[in-house]
């Protein structure tokens, strides 16, 4: 069968032959239709990323919708090494499979699985989110970010801080449902500044896709003064590290603070628990009106299309 296939971690995948998986006792076997090119799948296939694996050989793509034996349209999920979702056929466990709406086509629900997941699941399963609290997604002007306003608004939330570099991006970041936006090109006084009368205003869950500084700023932002009374309780739930993937925490802050902190990724919630995030998702997507930019192109012109600048989100199309 064709497929996208990794030789060595430091070139971008050639488009060849490789065999189709058997399946296994409890898989079944998809027909892959789409398939998204994310971080996360550049980073298995560079072999970079924390849950890659090692064994070349192999075929990157971490999620995909596709038709099982008898026609049903799937979004399916962690196909089982080494063929991952970037090939015409994928051996996947039956449990991370769920079925697609008819309001969503594949090239759509391909795309917006990953980056949306991100946010649900931080809100859901890590930040136990309830309708009526107030959510900063620091990091809002990517794809994820961008998804994380309406799917925040679409949950609802009462407030909604965008965080973004560019000042030029608020205005559509509030059309997607922000209500209040942080410029993070400011220095770091003024920026835990910012954010500190943001947290005075009200904000219960922080979803953070940057880390590093920005994440620092609203860490320190969140630092009492031992007044007497409880704080507000605010979840942090870090989700990427683009800004840096460390950064220095004060403990006086989470001693005089009801801040918590927590992440959301692969290994924080179970496989077949973000398979049914998308689910969700992706039953939403409809009725939501959740919007995502995505440009399909054939898995024929992976090696010109891997390293793509594009700001829409590639599509592999089988």
């Amino acid at each position: 069968m064709k497929a996208a296939i990794v030789d060595a971690f430091d070139r971008v995948p050639r488009y060849g032959d490789i065999a189709a998986p058997v399946p296994q006792a409890g898989e079944v076997l998809v027909s892959t239709r789409a398939a998204a090119l994310s971080q996360l799948v550049r980073a298995h296939a560079s072999g970079k990323h924390y849950s890659a694996g090692k064994t070349l050989p192999l075929v990157p793509g971490a999620d995909g919708v596709g038709r099982l034996p008898d026609g049903q349209r799937v979004y399916f999920a962690f196909p089982r090494a080494p063929i991952g979702a970037m090939a015409q056929q994928v051996a996947v466990k039956a449990s991370q499979c769920v079925a697609l709406p008819d309001d969503i086509d594949d090239v759509t629900a391909a795309a917006m699985a990953n980056p949306g997941m991100s946010s649900w699941a931080a809100l859901e399963a890590r930040a136990h989110f309830q309708r009526g609290e107030a959510v900063l997604v620091n990091g809002a002007a990517g794809t994820s970010g961008r998804l994380a306003i309406q799917i925040a608004k679409y949950l609802g939330a009462s407030r909604i801080v965008a965080t973004a570099r560019k000042p030029e991006t608020e205005a559509e970041l509030r059309s997607l449902g922000a209500t209040d936006f942080v410029c993070l090109e400011q220095t770091q006084e003024s920026l835990t500044a910012a954010f500190r009368e943001q947290i005075r205003l009200g904000v219960d869950v922080v979803l953070d896709y940057l880390w590093g500084p920005p994440a620092a700023a609203i860490i320190d932002a969140n630092a009492g003064h031992g007044s007497g009374e409880a704080a507000r309780r605010v979840r942090f739930v870090n989700i990427g590290s683009m800004a840096g993937a460390s950064l220095p925490i004060n403990a006086g802050v989470l001693r005089s603070s009801g801040l918590e902190m927590s992440g959301s990724g692969l290994g924080s919630v179970s496989n077949e628990g973000l398979v049914q995030i998308v689910g969700k998702l992706l039953r939403a997507a409809g009725p939501a009106g959740l919007r995502i930019d995505a440009t399909p192109v054939p898995l024929a012109d992976v090696e010109g299309a891997w390293n793509s600048a594009a700001a829409d989100r590639i599509v592999f199309t089988c």
